[in-house]
Order: C-alpha cells, then sequence, then structure tokens
C-alpha cells in the first residue's frame, strides 16, 4: 500500500546519509588543506589534525558557489553561521597549497575547525569549514545533523501529539532514519531541482512508492512531503506541520522510518527543493547503533 501527499505546500528531499563521492578536483583541494593543516603551514603554525570531509558540508559550498549566501547555505545544512567559514581558491594541489599558505594559514590550521566541504567548477574550488561536527560521532548511521534536526522536530510532534487542520491526532510512536529512504529523497530532490519542475511523480512517471521499491526497500505503506523555498530545516519541517495534509503524513502512527535531504535549484528556481519519505517497512531489523533499519537494504 502506498500514500503519497497531493498538491499544495510539499516538502522535499532527503538528505543522504553516506558521504559524497570525492572527485580528482575535490581530492585536490581537500589534500592542499590536509597538507598545511598537518605540517603548521609549513612550520608557521603548530601541526594540526586533518579535518573530517563532510558530505553535508559539500551541499553548502555548492550551493554558495551558486549565489547562495554562506550563511544561508550553513544554515539550510544544520550549520550556525558563526562557526562556519568559507574560501575560494583557484588551480592544482601545489597552486592551492601556496595560495592558502600566503592568505589564510591560520584560518586553515586553526584548531577549532574540524569539519570541511568542497565544491568545485573548472579551475576555482569553494572551501567550507566548521567548527561543528556534520557527524558528531562520525558514524553513518547516525545521519547528517541536518536529517538528525528533523528527526528531533517530527519526533517532538509525535510525542506531544498535534492538530492537524481538522483532525487531532494523539502522541505516538517516534521515528527512525532510514540511509536507505534519505537517499531516495535526494534523488528525487536532485532531479526537481535540475530539471525544474515539483511534482511527487518524477518525469519518468515513478510515484515516491515506486522509487522507494526500485532501490529493494519492501515497504507496507509510503508517504512524500516536498517544499520549495524554505532555507532552513526548522522552516521546513514547520511548514508542513501548519499545513494539514503534510501534518498528517508527519503524524500518521503507521509510519516507521523516514528520510529528508534537500537539492538547491539550478534553472529558473534557484531556491532550495526538500523532500522528507515516511515509511512502513514491512521488516525491521534492530542496528547496533539503536537507529531501525529496514530490510533488505
Amino acid at each position: 500500500m502506498s500514500r503519497v501527499l497531493g498538491a499544495g505546500w510539499c516538502a522535499a528531499c532527503v538528505l543522504s546519509a553516506g558521504l559524497a563521492m570525492v572527485s580528482n578536483a575535490q581530492a585536490d583541494a581537500l589534500l592542499a588543506v590536509q597538507v598545511l593543516r598537518e605540517g603548521g603551514c609549513g612550520g608557521l603554525m603548530p601541526a594540526t589534525a586533518p579535518l573530517y570531509h563532510s558530505a553535508v558540508l559539500d551541499r553548502v559550498a555548492e550551493q554558495w558557489a551558486h549565489g547562495l549566501a554562506l550563511s544561508t547555505a550553513a544554515k539550510a545544512g544544520g550549520y550556525p553561521a558563526d562557526v562556519t567559514v568559507g574560501l575560494r581558491v583557484a588551480g592544482s594541489d601545489g597552486d592551492m597549497i601556496r595560495m592558502l599558505r600566503q592568505a589564510s594559514c591560520r584560518t586553515v590550521s586553526s584548531r577549532d575547525l574540524q569539519d570541511i566541504g568542497v565544491y568545485q567548477r573548472g579551475p576555482d574550488s569553494w572551501l567550507v569549514l566548521s567548527a561543528r561536527h556534520a557527524l558528531p560521532d562520525h558514524s553513518p548511521a547516525s545521519g547528517p545533523v541536518l536529517a538528525v534536526r528533523a528527526l528531533e522536530l517530527v519526533n517532538k510532534a509525535r510525542a506531544s501529539g498535534t492538530r492537524c487542520g481538522q483532525r487531532s491526532f494523539a502522541p505516538t510512536s517516534p521515528l527512525t532514519l532510514s540511509t536507505t529512504l534519505a537517499n531516495v529523497a535526494f534523488g528525487h530532490a536532485a532531479d526537481m531541482a535540475e530539471h525544474d519542475y515539483f511534482e511527487h511523480q518524477d518525469l519518468t512517471g515513478r510515484s515516491p512508492a515506486q522509487r522507494v521499491r526500485a532501490v529493494g526497500y519492501e515497504e507496507k505503506l509510503v508517504g512524500e512531503n516536498i517544499a520549495y523555498g524554505p532555507k532552513s530545516i526548522d522552516e521546513v519541517v514547520q511548514g508542513w506541520l501548519d499545513s494539514p495534509d503534510h501534518c498528517e503524513n508527519i503524524m500518521d502512527p503507521r509510519f516507521a522510518e523516514m528520510g529528508i535531504a534537500y537539492a538547491p535549484g539550478e534553472l529558473s528556481r534557484r531556491g532550495l527543493y526538500w523532500v522528507q519519505l515516511l515509511a512502513a517497512p514491512r521488516r525491521v531489523v534492530g542496528s547496533a547503533s539503536g537507529i531501525a533499519q529496514s530490510y533488505p537494504r
């Protein structure tokens, strides 16, 4: 059985919990920063530990490169603006090392920084460094900070019960994060962003339930919320809760798992596309981290 939310204010894509693939250009930029940190900027500063490569910050860097203010992009990714630093460099890894050593040595070598994201276009690389871990324990099962925040907000509503339009919902059990649902959500968000449309049905005619089944997720029930425009996870979740139909999806006691993601628009719509998938798997097993996973993956 599948259930898809229809028209109206839609909340969209799920954020993938896995790390993005690292391109050669990304590797050059990452190498330049790590070399400077481990070498103390050629002896100018104390040596510092390498940064953790964050897929969340990769997307923040991409949005910044496409014109979104760094503070806005960081907030959408769950990072406070006051702990995020942006740097733009160009050239090979050797060129980047020289540029960063000359102009940004103290910043790159800061012991307060812990995470890094990179976006590359042509010869230019956008680097975003942050003092806040995207993955507090660096465990893929924990999910990125944005997904964790979304889960916190959703489960707070489910725990207290709420009114969705004319319908009241009693308190119900919490949801858990699903990497599979997050990946499917991100795929749909990115597809809408790339092809400039805003629908639950994708351009191949597949419904949310069909997209979920296509990756081997065995479901009893699937719901999807999508949205365009909100700039933070708090804003998008509150928008769904304020919309009766979207709120009913979030409060449905039959759902057990959730995935959420976003992607920046690339054509006429330059804002953020959001996708949230909710599902009841046919079988659920517990993981060592305490996060339930559907089977098979």
